[in-house]
């Protein structure tokens, strides 16, 4: 009996590596059909892309029925393309994979065959090198993981990409969950199901520039920090009990002085160094409670996840 396989692809401004993709792909995808009659439909999610990403999605639309497409009104972020493309998909099985081929299509058969073996309802990857990477990177990006694990029900596993294959049963629970603040590896991980992991070493991209700098990467594991771990508002807790333990001592080291040896109290230099440090402590704590206030605030605005400017249906108008 033929099955569907959905192929979820966000794109920013990666007209370079696209045709390379497809053809990487498309040859992954007629051994599918041939040695398993696994029919496949692609969905390439446009995420506001400046350059001539949309072009291209529309040409091959018009080629191939095969291939889909959303084209955001503006720039809405990775995690927003994700959903869309989730939404818009129809397949038995639904792929999510990065357009720069640093995602291997090869690997494509052996997640189909161990999610239809019934034992795994997601078949995932993760990095276990960082060729290519910086060390500064790479040591934040294992410290992200070691603290989102450390303060969180749920464990992300360290490497982990988001090229997935997933039963639809799945699909369907990660779509449930229409969070306006999204963290995919969060959720891929809060949703539960029996998961197999391949391990693979990291390739360098394919063609183009990654969009994703040292500061985007920075505030998306706030992101991950702040939507599935509230340890940092405990850890604000805890800090503001030590020092208010530490104060008690000074008070009473004062004190005594004052009483049993007339010692009159001096040290501006001092003083002024405890005060800006206490309010460099106050001002983080603040900074970790407006984080969370800030992710409430956007959540209870209720907008929407994304805007769609174009799908592949008004290409077919024009």
């Amino acid at each position: 009996m033929s099955r569907l396989l959905s192929i979820i692809v966000p794109c920013f401004n990666e007209e370079e590596v696209l045709p390379l993709f497809c053809e990487k792909v498309g040859e992954v995808t007629a051994s599918l059909k041939k040695d398993k009659d696994i029919e496949t439909e692609y969905i390439f999610v446009d995420d506001g892309s400046k350059d001539h990403t949309l072009d291209l999605m529309r040409q091959y639309h018009l080629k191939d029925p095969r291939i889909h497409y959303i084209s955001f009104s503006r720039n809405f972020g990775k995690e927003a393309g994700l959903y869309a493309g989730l939404q818009e998909a129809k397949g038995d099985y639904v792929c999510v994979m990065d357009a720069d081929l640093q995602d291997p299509p090869s690997l494509l058969p052996e997640m189909i065959d161990t999610v239809e073996k019934g034992d795994y309802d997601c078949c995932a990857t993760r990095r276990v090198t960082r060729t290519g990477e910086s060390k500064v990177r790479s040591f934040f990006a294992r410290l992200f993981y070691k603290l989102v694990n450390h303060g969180s029900d749920t464990e992300i596993v360290d490497g982990a990409r988001d090229f997935r294959l997933m039963s639809r049963k799945m699909t369907d629970a990660v779509l449930s969950m229409c969070e306006y603040n999204r963290f995919s590896k969060g959720i891929f991980s809060w949703v539960g199901f029996q998961t197999k992991w391949i391990d693979y070493e990291n390739i360098e991209r394919a063609a183009g520039t990654t969009s994703w700098s040292f500061r985007k990467l920075c505030h998306y594991a706030i992101d991950g920090l702040v939507g599935y771990t509230t340890k940092p508002l405990e850890f604000a807790a805890w800090f503001g009990f030590f020092f208010f333990c530490i104060s008690i001592i000074g008070i009473l080291v004062i004190i005594i002085k004052k009483l049993a040896f007339g010692d009159p109290v001096a040290g501006w230099a001092s003083t002024v160094v405890i005060i800006l440090f206490c309010s460099g402590i106050q001002l983080l704590c603040t900074g970790i409670i407006g984080e969370y206030l800030a992710k409430t605030y956007l959540e209870v605005k209720n907008r929407p996840i994304y805007i769609v400017k174009e799908k592949d249906e008004d290409a077919e108008k024009k």
